[in-house]
């Protein structure tokens, strides 16, 4: 039985765009239409334009035509997330009080994805402030997972998650600071990757730069429902950009390197659930499979960084955000801020300089550690996906399930969730994966390790909600 367009990765699409096999104005004509049909179920895109959509895949069509040269991704379909600058739409980051900040130019992001001609469907959801692990807020509502409406589609970027599962757009535009896309990926059944600190350049022209734990932390990297599909898109999101000073043009390709993993079931003392212990011997074993070698360690410090990564996060937010959340009154995020400082409270000048201190040993700690273990695999969460909205009733719980996605961001190194396949869990059926962690500008490894877990498994298929 044939494939629909939009059931398609975004590598068959280009592949038959170029050969004329298809136009790039049916793709995103089939793609829009599935949005109409599914979207209204799980809310995962929250802005469009289908005049500008179809202009520019019209324009793939003219330069194939005209012979001219098609980038790597002309006609695919693709989202952005709400919170980096798409000229002409909103930057909202699920506020509010940003629902006119109207973006004037492209972040470098965005414009990287134009080049390479992927046509962009939409703009997806994400919670007030980009906060949380699930995904709803006062602008916009609330996004549900295409899989199974009682589990979190994950958050920040659980709008693009969310749409990519269900076949709006072949690959989601996602942005990670405490796990915001490697979490999405995880809960909605995908690959996901976490480039490394200045992999990908970004800014957004719309608003004032961000302190300096930001920008040490966060980054934006794409959902697909293929590993190719990641590998493609995080190359086109990868190229230079002057205007983000953090970007460094490391080639996409390292070094050969040794076929050797180190897999840690529980990283200090996490109480990993026997599912998710499954799910990272099931990762483990298809590896072996393929060659690898994989030893079971311990692994470098989790803890400590993500204590440290808190703080440098509410040092950021104490000094300017608190006003907006004040100002936004969204019920989740000022609920969640709130447990947040119980959990750590606001540090002072001197812990910021020992939080920034820290960093360094703890990235040399990390960089030993993967000299001799290319890969870490380890749990994305310590549960499987949560219960939507599980932390508006046990926030600690939340937070310590979730150790290994806030402790790797402090680092500034690369991570991703690879899709392992379905169980049955507490809140019925969710998708498992596993985290693989490489070290810095090594996401050439990342790929080839989540290729090799791929083809041993199921591929991921596009779901109707």
């Amino acid at each position: 039985m044939m494939m629909a367009l939009w059931e398609m990765d975004g590598v068959a699409i280009a592949a038959q765009i170029a050969k004329g096999e298809v136009t790039a104005r049916e793709v995103t004509e089939a793609t829009l239409a599935r949005m109409d049909a599914v979207n209204p179920a799980i809310n995962a895109v929250v802005a469009r334009d289908d005049v500008a959509a179809l202009a520019a895949a019209d324009a793939v069509d003219a330069a194939r035509a005209n012979g001219a040269h098609l980038g790597p991704m002309a006609g695919v379909p693709v989202t952005t997330k709400e919170n980096v600058d798409q000229a002409g739409f909103a930057t909202t980051n699920g506020l509010r009080i940003q629902k006119d900040l109207i973006a004037q130019a492209d972040n470098p992001v965005v414009a990287n994805l134009r080049k390479a001609g992927a046509v962009i469907v939409g703009r997806t959801n994400t919670p007030a402030f980009s906060l949380r692990w699930f995904t709803r807020n006062s602008l916009h509502g609330h996004t549900k997972n295409p899989h199974n409406p009682r589990i979190t589609p994950g958050g920040s970027s659980g709008g693009a998650a969310a749409a990519t599962a269900a076949g709006v757009g072949a690959m989601g535009h996602g942005t990670d600071i405490g796990g915001s896309i490697r979490y999405p990926a995880y809960a909605c059944g995908l690959q996901g990757i976490r480039p490394t600190l200045g992999r990908v350049a970004a800014w957004n022209p719309s608003s004032p730069d961000r302190h300096i734990g930001a920008q040490l932390m966060a980054v934006s990297g794409p959902h697909a429902r293929s590993v190719r599909d990641l590998r493609v898109s995080l190359t086109v999101m990868a190229e230079p950009d002057l205007r983000d000073p953090w970007h460094v043009p490391v080639p996409m390709d390292g070094p050969d390197y040794p076929r050797r993993a180190a897999l840690c079931i529980s990283p200090e003392g996490l109480q990993t659930h026997p599912l998710v212990e499954m799910a990272l011997r099931e990762a483990s074993a298809r590896l072996v499979d393929a060659g690898w070698q994989v030893e079971e360690v311990a692994s470098p410090p989790f803890r400590e960084p993500a204590r440290r990564q808190a703080q440098l996060w509410l040092a950021e937010m104490a000094r300017g955000a608190q006003a907006a959340f004040a100002h936004e009154g969204d019920a989740d995020a000022n609920h969640v801020l709130a447990e947040m400082h119980k959990l750590t409270p606001v540090p002072d000048l001197n812990e910021v300089l020992d939080a920034m201190q820290a960093r360094v040993w703890f990235l040399r700690e990390w960089q030993l550690f993967l000299a001799q273990y290319p890969v870490l695999i380890c749990p994305v969460s310590a549960e499987p996906p949560f219960p939507d909205l599980l932390d508006l009733e046990d926030f600690p719980r939340v937070m310590e399930a979730q150790l290994t996605q806030v402790g790797l961001p402090l680092m500034g190194l690369p991570g991703m969730s690879v899709f392992t396949g379905f169980t049955d869990s507490d809140a019925g059926r969710a998708p498992m994966g596993a985290q693989l962690i490489a070290g810095r500008y090594r996401e050439d490894i990342l790929l080839d390790a989540a290729e090799a877990i791929e083809v041993r498994g199921a591929p991921i298929k596009v779901v109707t909600p």
